[in-house]
């Protein structure tokens, strides 16, 4: 039974010193620093890019808006030619062929519109700065992503190690049980209890790498690279920030209540673009048209240069709607249902933002707490396996009692990582949310 544990001791252990000669991780792989990460992340995502192409089309919504205040111009000319010769019906003689020429010149402008291109342009402003604020909105959702990803591969990473250090003590008490059991001061238990604790150690190594290799790789999409990316993190945590004010700031520089106030902003514009169908139109036009005809073998004229024949009209109109079918009724209660809607969600996403801050800032302090308790913890499991492993090389330990001991290390480590990871997870939420770094 003896050289049985011993040949099974010696087949666990020997994949897992293998595994541990091979590389942890890829020759030459990239690592990138947080800051690196986030402006890649920046240049690639989706939602970034699209966030842009909406501030993009807002100013140039704006920019029509302003030109509805300016004349509307066009210019045409066209010149044509004919080869057949026609007969002058005043003289009843042959004419040459020739060329016609037209040029024409048309401008109008709309003097009064009821005030409605004044409440567009107040609507077009407004989204405007909706967008601008969308666009700040999905840089910090886009950096709390990559922030996320970047601590998730630290995390893993970290839990990797753990988990190598776990093996390490597996296989240690394994070999300090087989000495035992060939010593006689051990029983057959000890060491198969020794070899399942091994194996379960293996078991986890290979889940920690294999979760730190999709990290690795969710971190590489989200920035672009298509490849498993290694996080370069500094171990140094930030502080706890100043929460005192933060509050009044998030409702005041919140991108989200930015971007839902100006929505609401812009659905009161575009009632009162709505109401100015009530209201007379005026409109005033001019064109200008000139036209002639050259023989072939003429010189052709410029036709608002040359002696051709002038044509043209000023036009005033005056145009008011009496009943359109209830058209203008139906627009305008359309508006201010929409109005409606954008205020109240504006004052919803207000209340959600204040509720949202009181959450993270107690998840924060939370956090920021438990990692202090976390490190006393590990301090007082690394000393009670200390404790335990003397107690069980001179027999005063069972080895249940050291295996409690291991798995409490563990535990520990295993929180160490876990209350960093939120609090920095935790951080990255509440900058989100504020739409500023703390």
């Amino acid at each position: 039974m003896r050289w049985l544990i011993v040949i099974l001791a010696a087949g666990l252990a020997a994949p897992a010193a293998r595994a541990q000669q091979a590389p942890a991780s890829p020759p030459q792989q990239l690592q990138i620093t947080l800051p690196e990460a986030v402006q890649r992340a920046l240049d690639v995502q989706p939602t970034m890019i699209s966030a842009r192409g909406d501030q993009r089309n807002a100013g140039a919504s704006k920019r029509s808006a302003y030109g509805a205040f300016i004349p509307t111009v066009s210019l045409g000319s066209s010149a044509a030619r004919s080869n057949i010769t026609r007969i002058d019906n005043t003289t009843g003689r042959p004419v040459p062929a020739e060329y016609s020429y037209t040029g024409s010149f048309n401008a109008s402008l709309e003097l009064f519109d009821g005030f409605r291109r004044f409440a567009n342009l107040k609507a077009t402003a407004a989204l405007d700065q909706a967008a601008e604020a969308g666009v700040v909105n999905a840089r910090f959702l886009t950096t709390l992503q990559t922030k996320e990803l970047f601590y998730a591969e630290v995390a893993n990473e970290a839990l990797v190690r753990v988990a190598d250090a776990q093996l390490a003590r597996a296989r240690q008490q394994l070999q300090i049980s087989i000495d035992k059991l060939h010593a006689g001061s051990a029983t057959r238990s000890d060491s198969l209890r020794s070899i399942v604790e091994f194996g379960n150690a293996r078991i986890d190594l290979l889940r920690a790498a294999g979760n730190l290799l999709a990290a690795q790789a969710d971190l590489g999409r989200q920035i672009g690279v298509d490849e498993p990316v290694r996080a370069a993190f500094d171990s140094m945590l930030p502080p706890m920030p100043d929460t005192a004010d933060l509050r009044r700031t998030a409702l005041a520089t919140s991108p989200a209540v930015e971007q839902a106030e100006s929505g609401a902003r812009a659905a009161r514009a575009l009632v009162w673009s709505a109401r100015s169908q009530y209201w007379p139109t005026i409109n005033v036009s001019y064109s200008n048209n000139r036209q002639g005809t050259e023989t072939l073998n003429g010189a052709p004229n410029f036709p608002f240069f040359g002696n051709y024949p002038e044509t043209f009209q000023w036009r005033f109109a005056l145009s008011l709607p009496i009943l359109n079918g209830f058209v203008r009724e139906a627009n305008q209660v359309s508006a201010s249902v929409s109005r409606d809607i954008a205020v109240a969600r504006a004052s919803d996403t207000r209340r959600q933002i204040n509720a949202l801050v009181t959450t993270q800032l107690a998840t924060l302090s939370t956090s920021f707490e438990q990692i202090q308790i976390a490190d006393a913890n590990r301090a007082a499991a690394e000393e009670d396996l200390r404790v335990q492993n003397e107690r069980y090389r001179v027999g005063a330990a069972t080895i249940l009692d050291l295996l409690t001991s291991q798995a409490a290390l563990t535990t520990a480590e295993v929180n160490v990582i876990q209350t960093r990871f939120s609090y920095l997870v935790a951080r990255s939420q509440l900058e989100a949310t504020v739409g500023r770094t703390l």
